[in-house]
């Protein structure tokens, strides 16, 4: 299979059906629908998108909370949760689930109120503390011609000079230490009302900064005990609170399942603001796979919707989404493809060809029978455990595939957790000459690693070249795709023949007439031809030498592999204890598993991205997003 086809489809369904007709398109799950284009005398559809936003916001606040008071008691390897349809489509409970989430909304609000309230008198009971020696009520300014005046000074302030220097500037005026800390000296100066301003002058100049007591009355001590109480009031209250947050927590799988329900409405409310209102009709415009034309058909019968499907023009071309659909070993290489792009619409799926060269190559830079299994294993026990579905489903996938792919090379290469098995029998008993059969050994037979990889490399070029060429035919420009792909095959070609029939003179004659005729295709005069000559051989024999080169990385890599695994191997056996051998063979196995794991799929992709999908892929393409039931956190049994 390949890039599905696809139909423009333009539906006219009467405004009372709107909702049915959407709840119906999500259950079918096969139609996008796509922004309709303002048409005169319609006008785009309101919908309640904001409110089941504010719903869902509030549903995901509430359950954040919970599982921060009671943490949700799941594996990391549990499946999702699943629900019948019944219980899951029923409106019965949805309004109450909400209200139940605003509840617990409430509460936090609450805690979080009396924890920001808390803080406060935290912070004024501290505040306090350097004053608990301070026998007057805070707010006391003296009598009806003394003043009290309480303040700090920096703590590196000499009191004895500040009081000296009061009492010989100002009369009737004195300073008393309250207490000291590391940064402020405190203070009270008791002064005569008529000499207050002076004083104040003389002070300010040591630094005195007055406190500010806002509605404190009585002594500090005073104070400081009724903050304390306030703060054991709103520790009740906090508790309560969260009380009230606990007992809900056994809800939290209602919410969870409000949640996934909220998200089916809002996207069907979001595709309610694509459609198009004209009086007593509603425009609908979208695209449908082809295949799935006559379920379409058939699915419209029991309404009163007329609709119209075609095939997309070339103008519509780039708006159109594509769909891949492959086999079931070629589809977890959409991960690979779409995290580069999704080809256009006219453009070509290079998954089944990318596939094998992508699983090949993977297991040629890894090649180890015991990280093989390691792969195969953990993706058949994540698949079996959790079940995944989409972009997971696409990963475990191919972990399989290029478990299997490694193990494969291993076992070639003679490969189990390096030279594992060699080393432990070696430990076991010294005369062991046990080695694990191969065809051949990377470290020994490098070159050999070398040459096959520049081979393979040189093999997915030519398989590029061709699937150009192809397309270029199709697309009726065949000169280019001879003066391109196939004239630099049959160079390839020509100088092969010429080195296995012993007659490179010849075979460099007729390249360089090949080349000639061929590079110099469309250019005007005999300057432009032999520019045109130059500039494609260098270009043309630069570009290929570099593609080529690239793959060395596929030896690069599995001799990397193979000598780290070796290395810890050794160091484990320089011990002599079998032990203390498993153990350090053990952790350096695994920082060279995790090492390669994520390096070679790097590299790999590296590989496909730049020297194969550069000869033909043309990428650019949408992807296919349909209203469709698409659940996050359960999964719906169909009674």
């Amino acid at each position: 299979m390949s890039i599905v086809k696809m139909k423009a489809l333009t539906l006219l369904a009467p405004s009372k059906d709107v909702k049915l007709l959407l709840r119906t398109l999500q259950h079918f799950g096969c139609v996008e629908v796509s922004e309709a284009e303002a048409e005169e005398g319609f006008l785009p559809l309101e919908s309640r998108s904001a409110m089941l936003r504010t719903f869902s916001r509030d549903v995901q606040a509430a359950l954040d909370t919970m599982n921060s008071y009671v943490p949700a008691k799941k594996s990391m390897f549990a499946p999702r949760r699943e629900v019948e349809e019944a219980a899951f489509w029923d409106k019965t409970t949805w309004r109450g689930d909400v209200r139940l989430a605003r509840e617990v909304n409430g509460c936090e609000q609450t805690v979080q109120a009396t924890i920001a309230k808390e803080a406060e008198f935290r912070a004024r009971e501290e505040s306090l503390v350097p004053w608990q020696s301070y026998p007057l009520p805070l707010d006391c300014k003296g009598t009806k011609h003394c003043r009290v005046i309480p303040g700090t000074l920096p703590a590196k302030t000499d009191l004895a000079e500040v009081q000296a220097a009061l009492a010989e500037r100002v009369e009737a005026a004195e300073l008393y230490e309250i207490s000291q800390d590391r940064e402020f000296l405190y203070v009270v100066m008791l002064v005569h009302e008529s000499v207050e301003k002076d004083a104040m002058v003389l002070m300010r100049g040591y630094g005195l900064s007055l406190p500010v007591w806002k509605d404190l009355h009585g002594t500090a001590v005073e104070n400081q005990a009724a903050f304390r109480r306030e703060m054991a009031a709103l520790e009740k209250e906090r508790e309560l609170e969260i009380e009230q947050i606990k007992a809900r927590c056994g809800s939290a799988e209602r919410l969870e399942t409000l949640q996934d329900r909220l998200q089916q409405y809002l996207a069907r409310e979001e595709a309610t603001e694509r459609l198009q209102k004209g009086g007593t009709v509603t425009l609908l415009k979208g695209w449908l796979p082809a295949d799935r034309e006559e379920d379409f058909r058939k699915l419209m019968e029991s309404t009163d919707c007329a609709f119209e499907l075609r095939d997309p023009t070339e103008e519509e071309y780039p708006d159109v989404p594509v769909l891949l659909r492959n086999k079931k070993w070629v589809r977890p290489l959409n991960m690979v493809t779409e995290m580069y792009s999704l080809p256009a619409y006219n453009g070509v799926d290079p998954n089944p060809l990318m596939g094998p060269f992508f699983i090949l190559f993977y297991g040629i830079m890894m090649a180890d029978m015991g990280y093989g299994l390691l792969m195969m294993l953990s993706a058949w026990f994540m698949t079996k455990k959790t079940k995944p579905k989409g972009g997971m489903a696409n990963f475990w996938g191919l972990m399989a595939l290029g478990g299997a792919s490694t193990f494969i090379m291993g076992a070639i290469t003679g490969g189990f957790f390096g030279d594992f098995i060699p080393q432990l029998a070696k430990l076991i008993n010294p005369e062991s000459t046990l080695t694990l059969p191969s065809l051949f050994n990377p470290l020994d037979d490098a070159l050999m690693v070398l040459i096959g990889s520049l081979a393979l490399g040189l093999v997915q070029i030519f398989t590029g070249m061709g699937i150009s060429a192809v397309r270029k035919i199709k697309k009726g420009d065949t000169a280019s795709a001879v003066c391109d792909e196939i004239a630099w095959f049959l160079v390839f070609v020509i100088f092969g023949v010429g080195i296995l029939i012993g007659q490179l003179k010849l075979a460099g004659i007729a390249i360089a007439v090949l080349l000639v005729v061929t590079q110099s295709y469309g250019k005007k005069g005999i300057a432009g031809k032999l520019v045109g000559i130059g500039g494609s051989l260098y270009n043309h024999v630069t570009g290929y030498f570099s593609d080529i080169l690239s793959y060395s990385r596929l030896m690069a890599l599995m001799l990397a592999g193979a000598v780290i695994a070796q290395v810890f191997n050794t160091l484990g056996a320089i011990t002599g204890n079998v032990i203390t051998f498993l153990l350090i063979s053990a952790v350096g196995n695994a920082l060279n598993f995790a090492l390669n794991l994520l390096g070679c799929y790097v590299h790999d992709l590296r590989l496909q991205c730049l020297e194969f999908f550069s000869r033909f892929y043309e990428d650019g393409g949408k992807p296919f997003r349909p209203l469709e039931v698409n659940t996050k956190i359960v999964d719906i049994v169909k009674n």
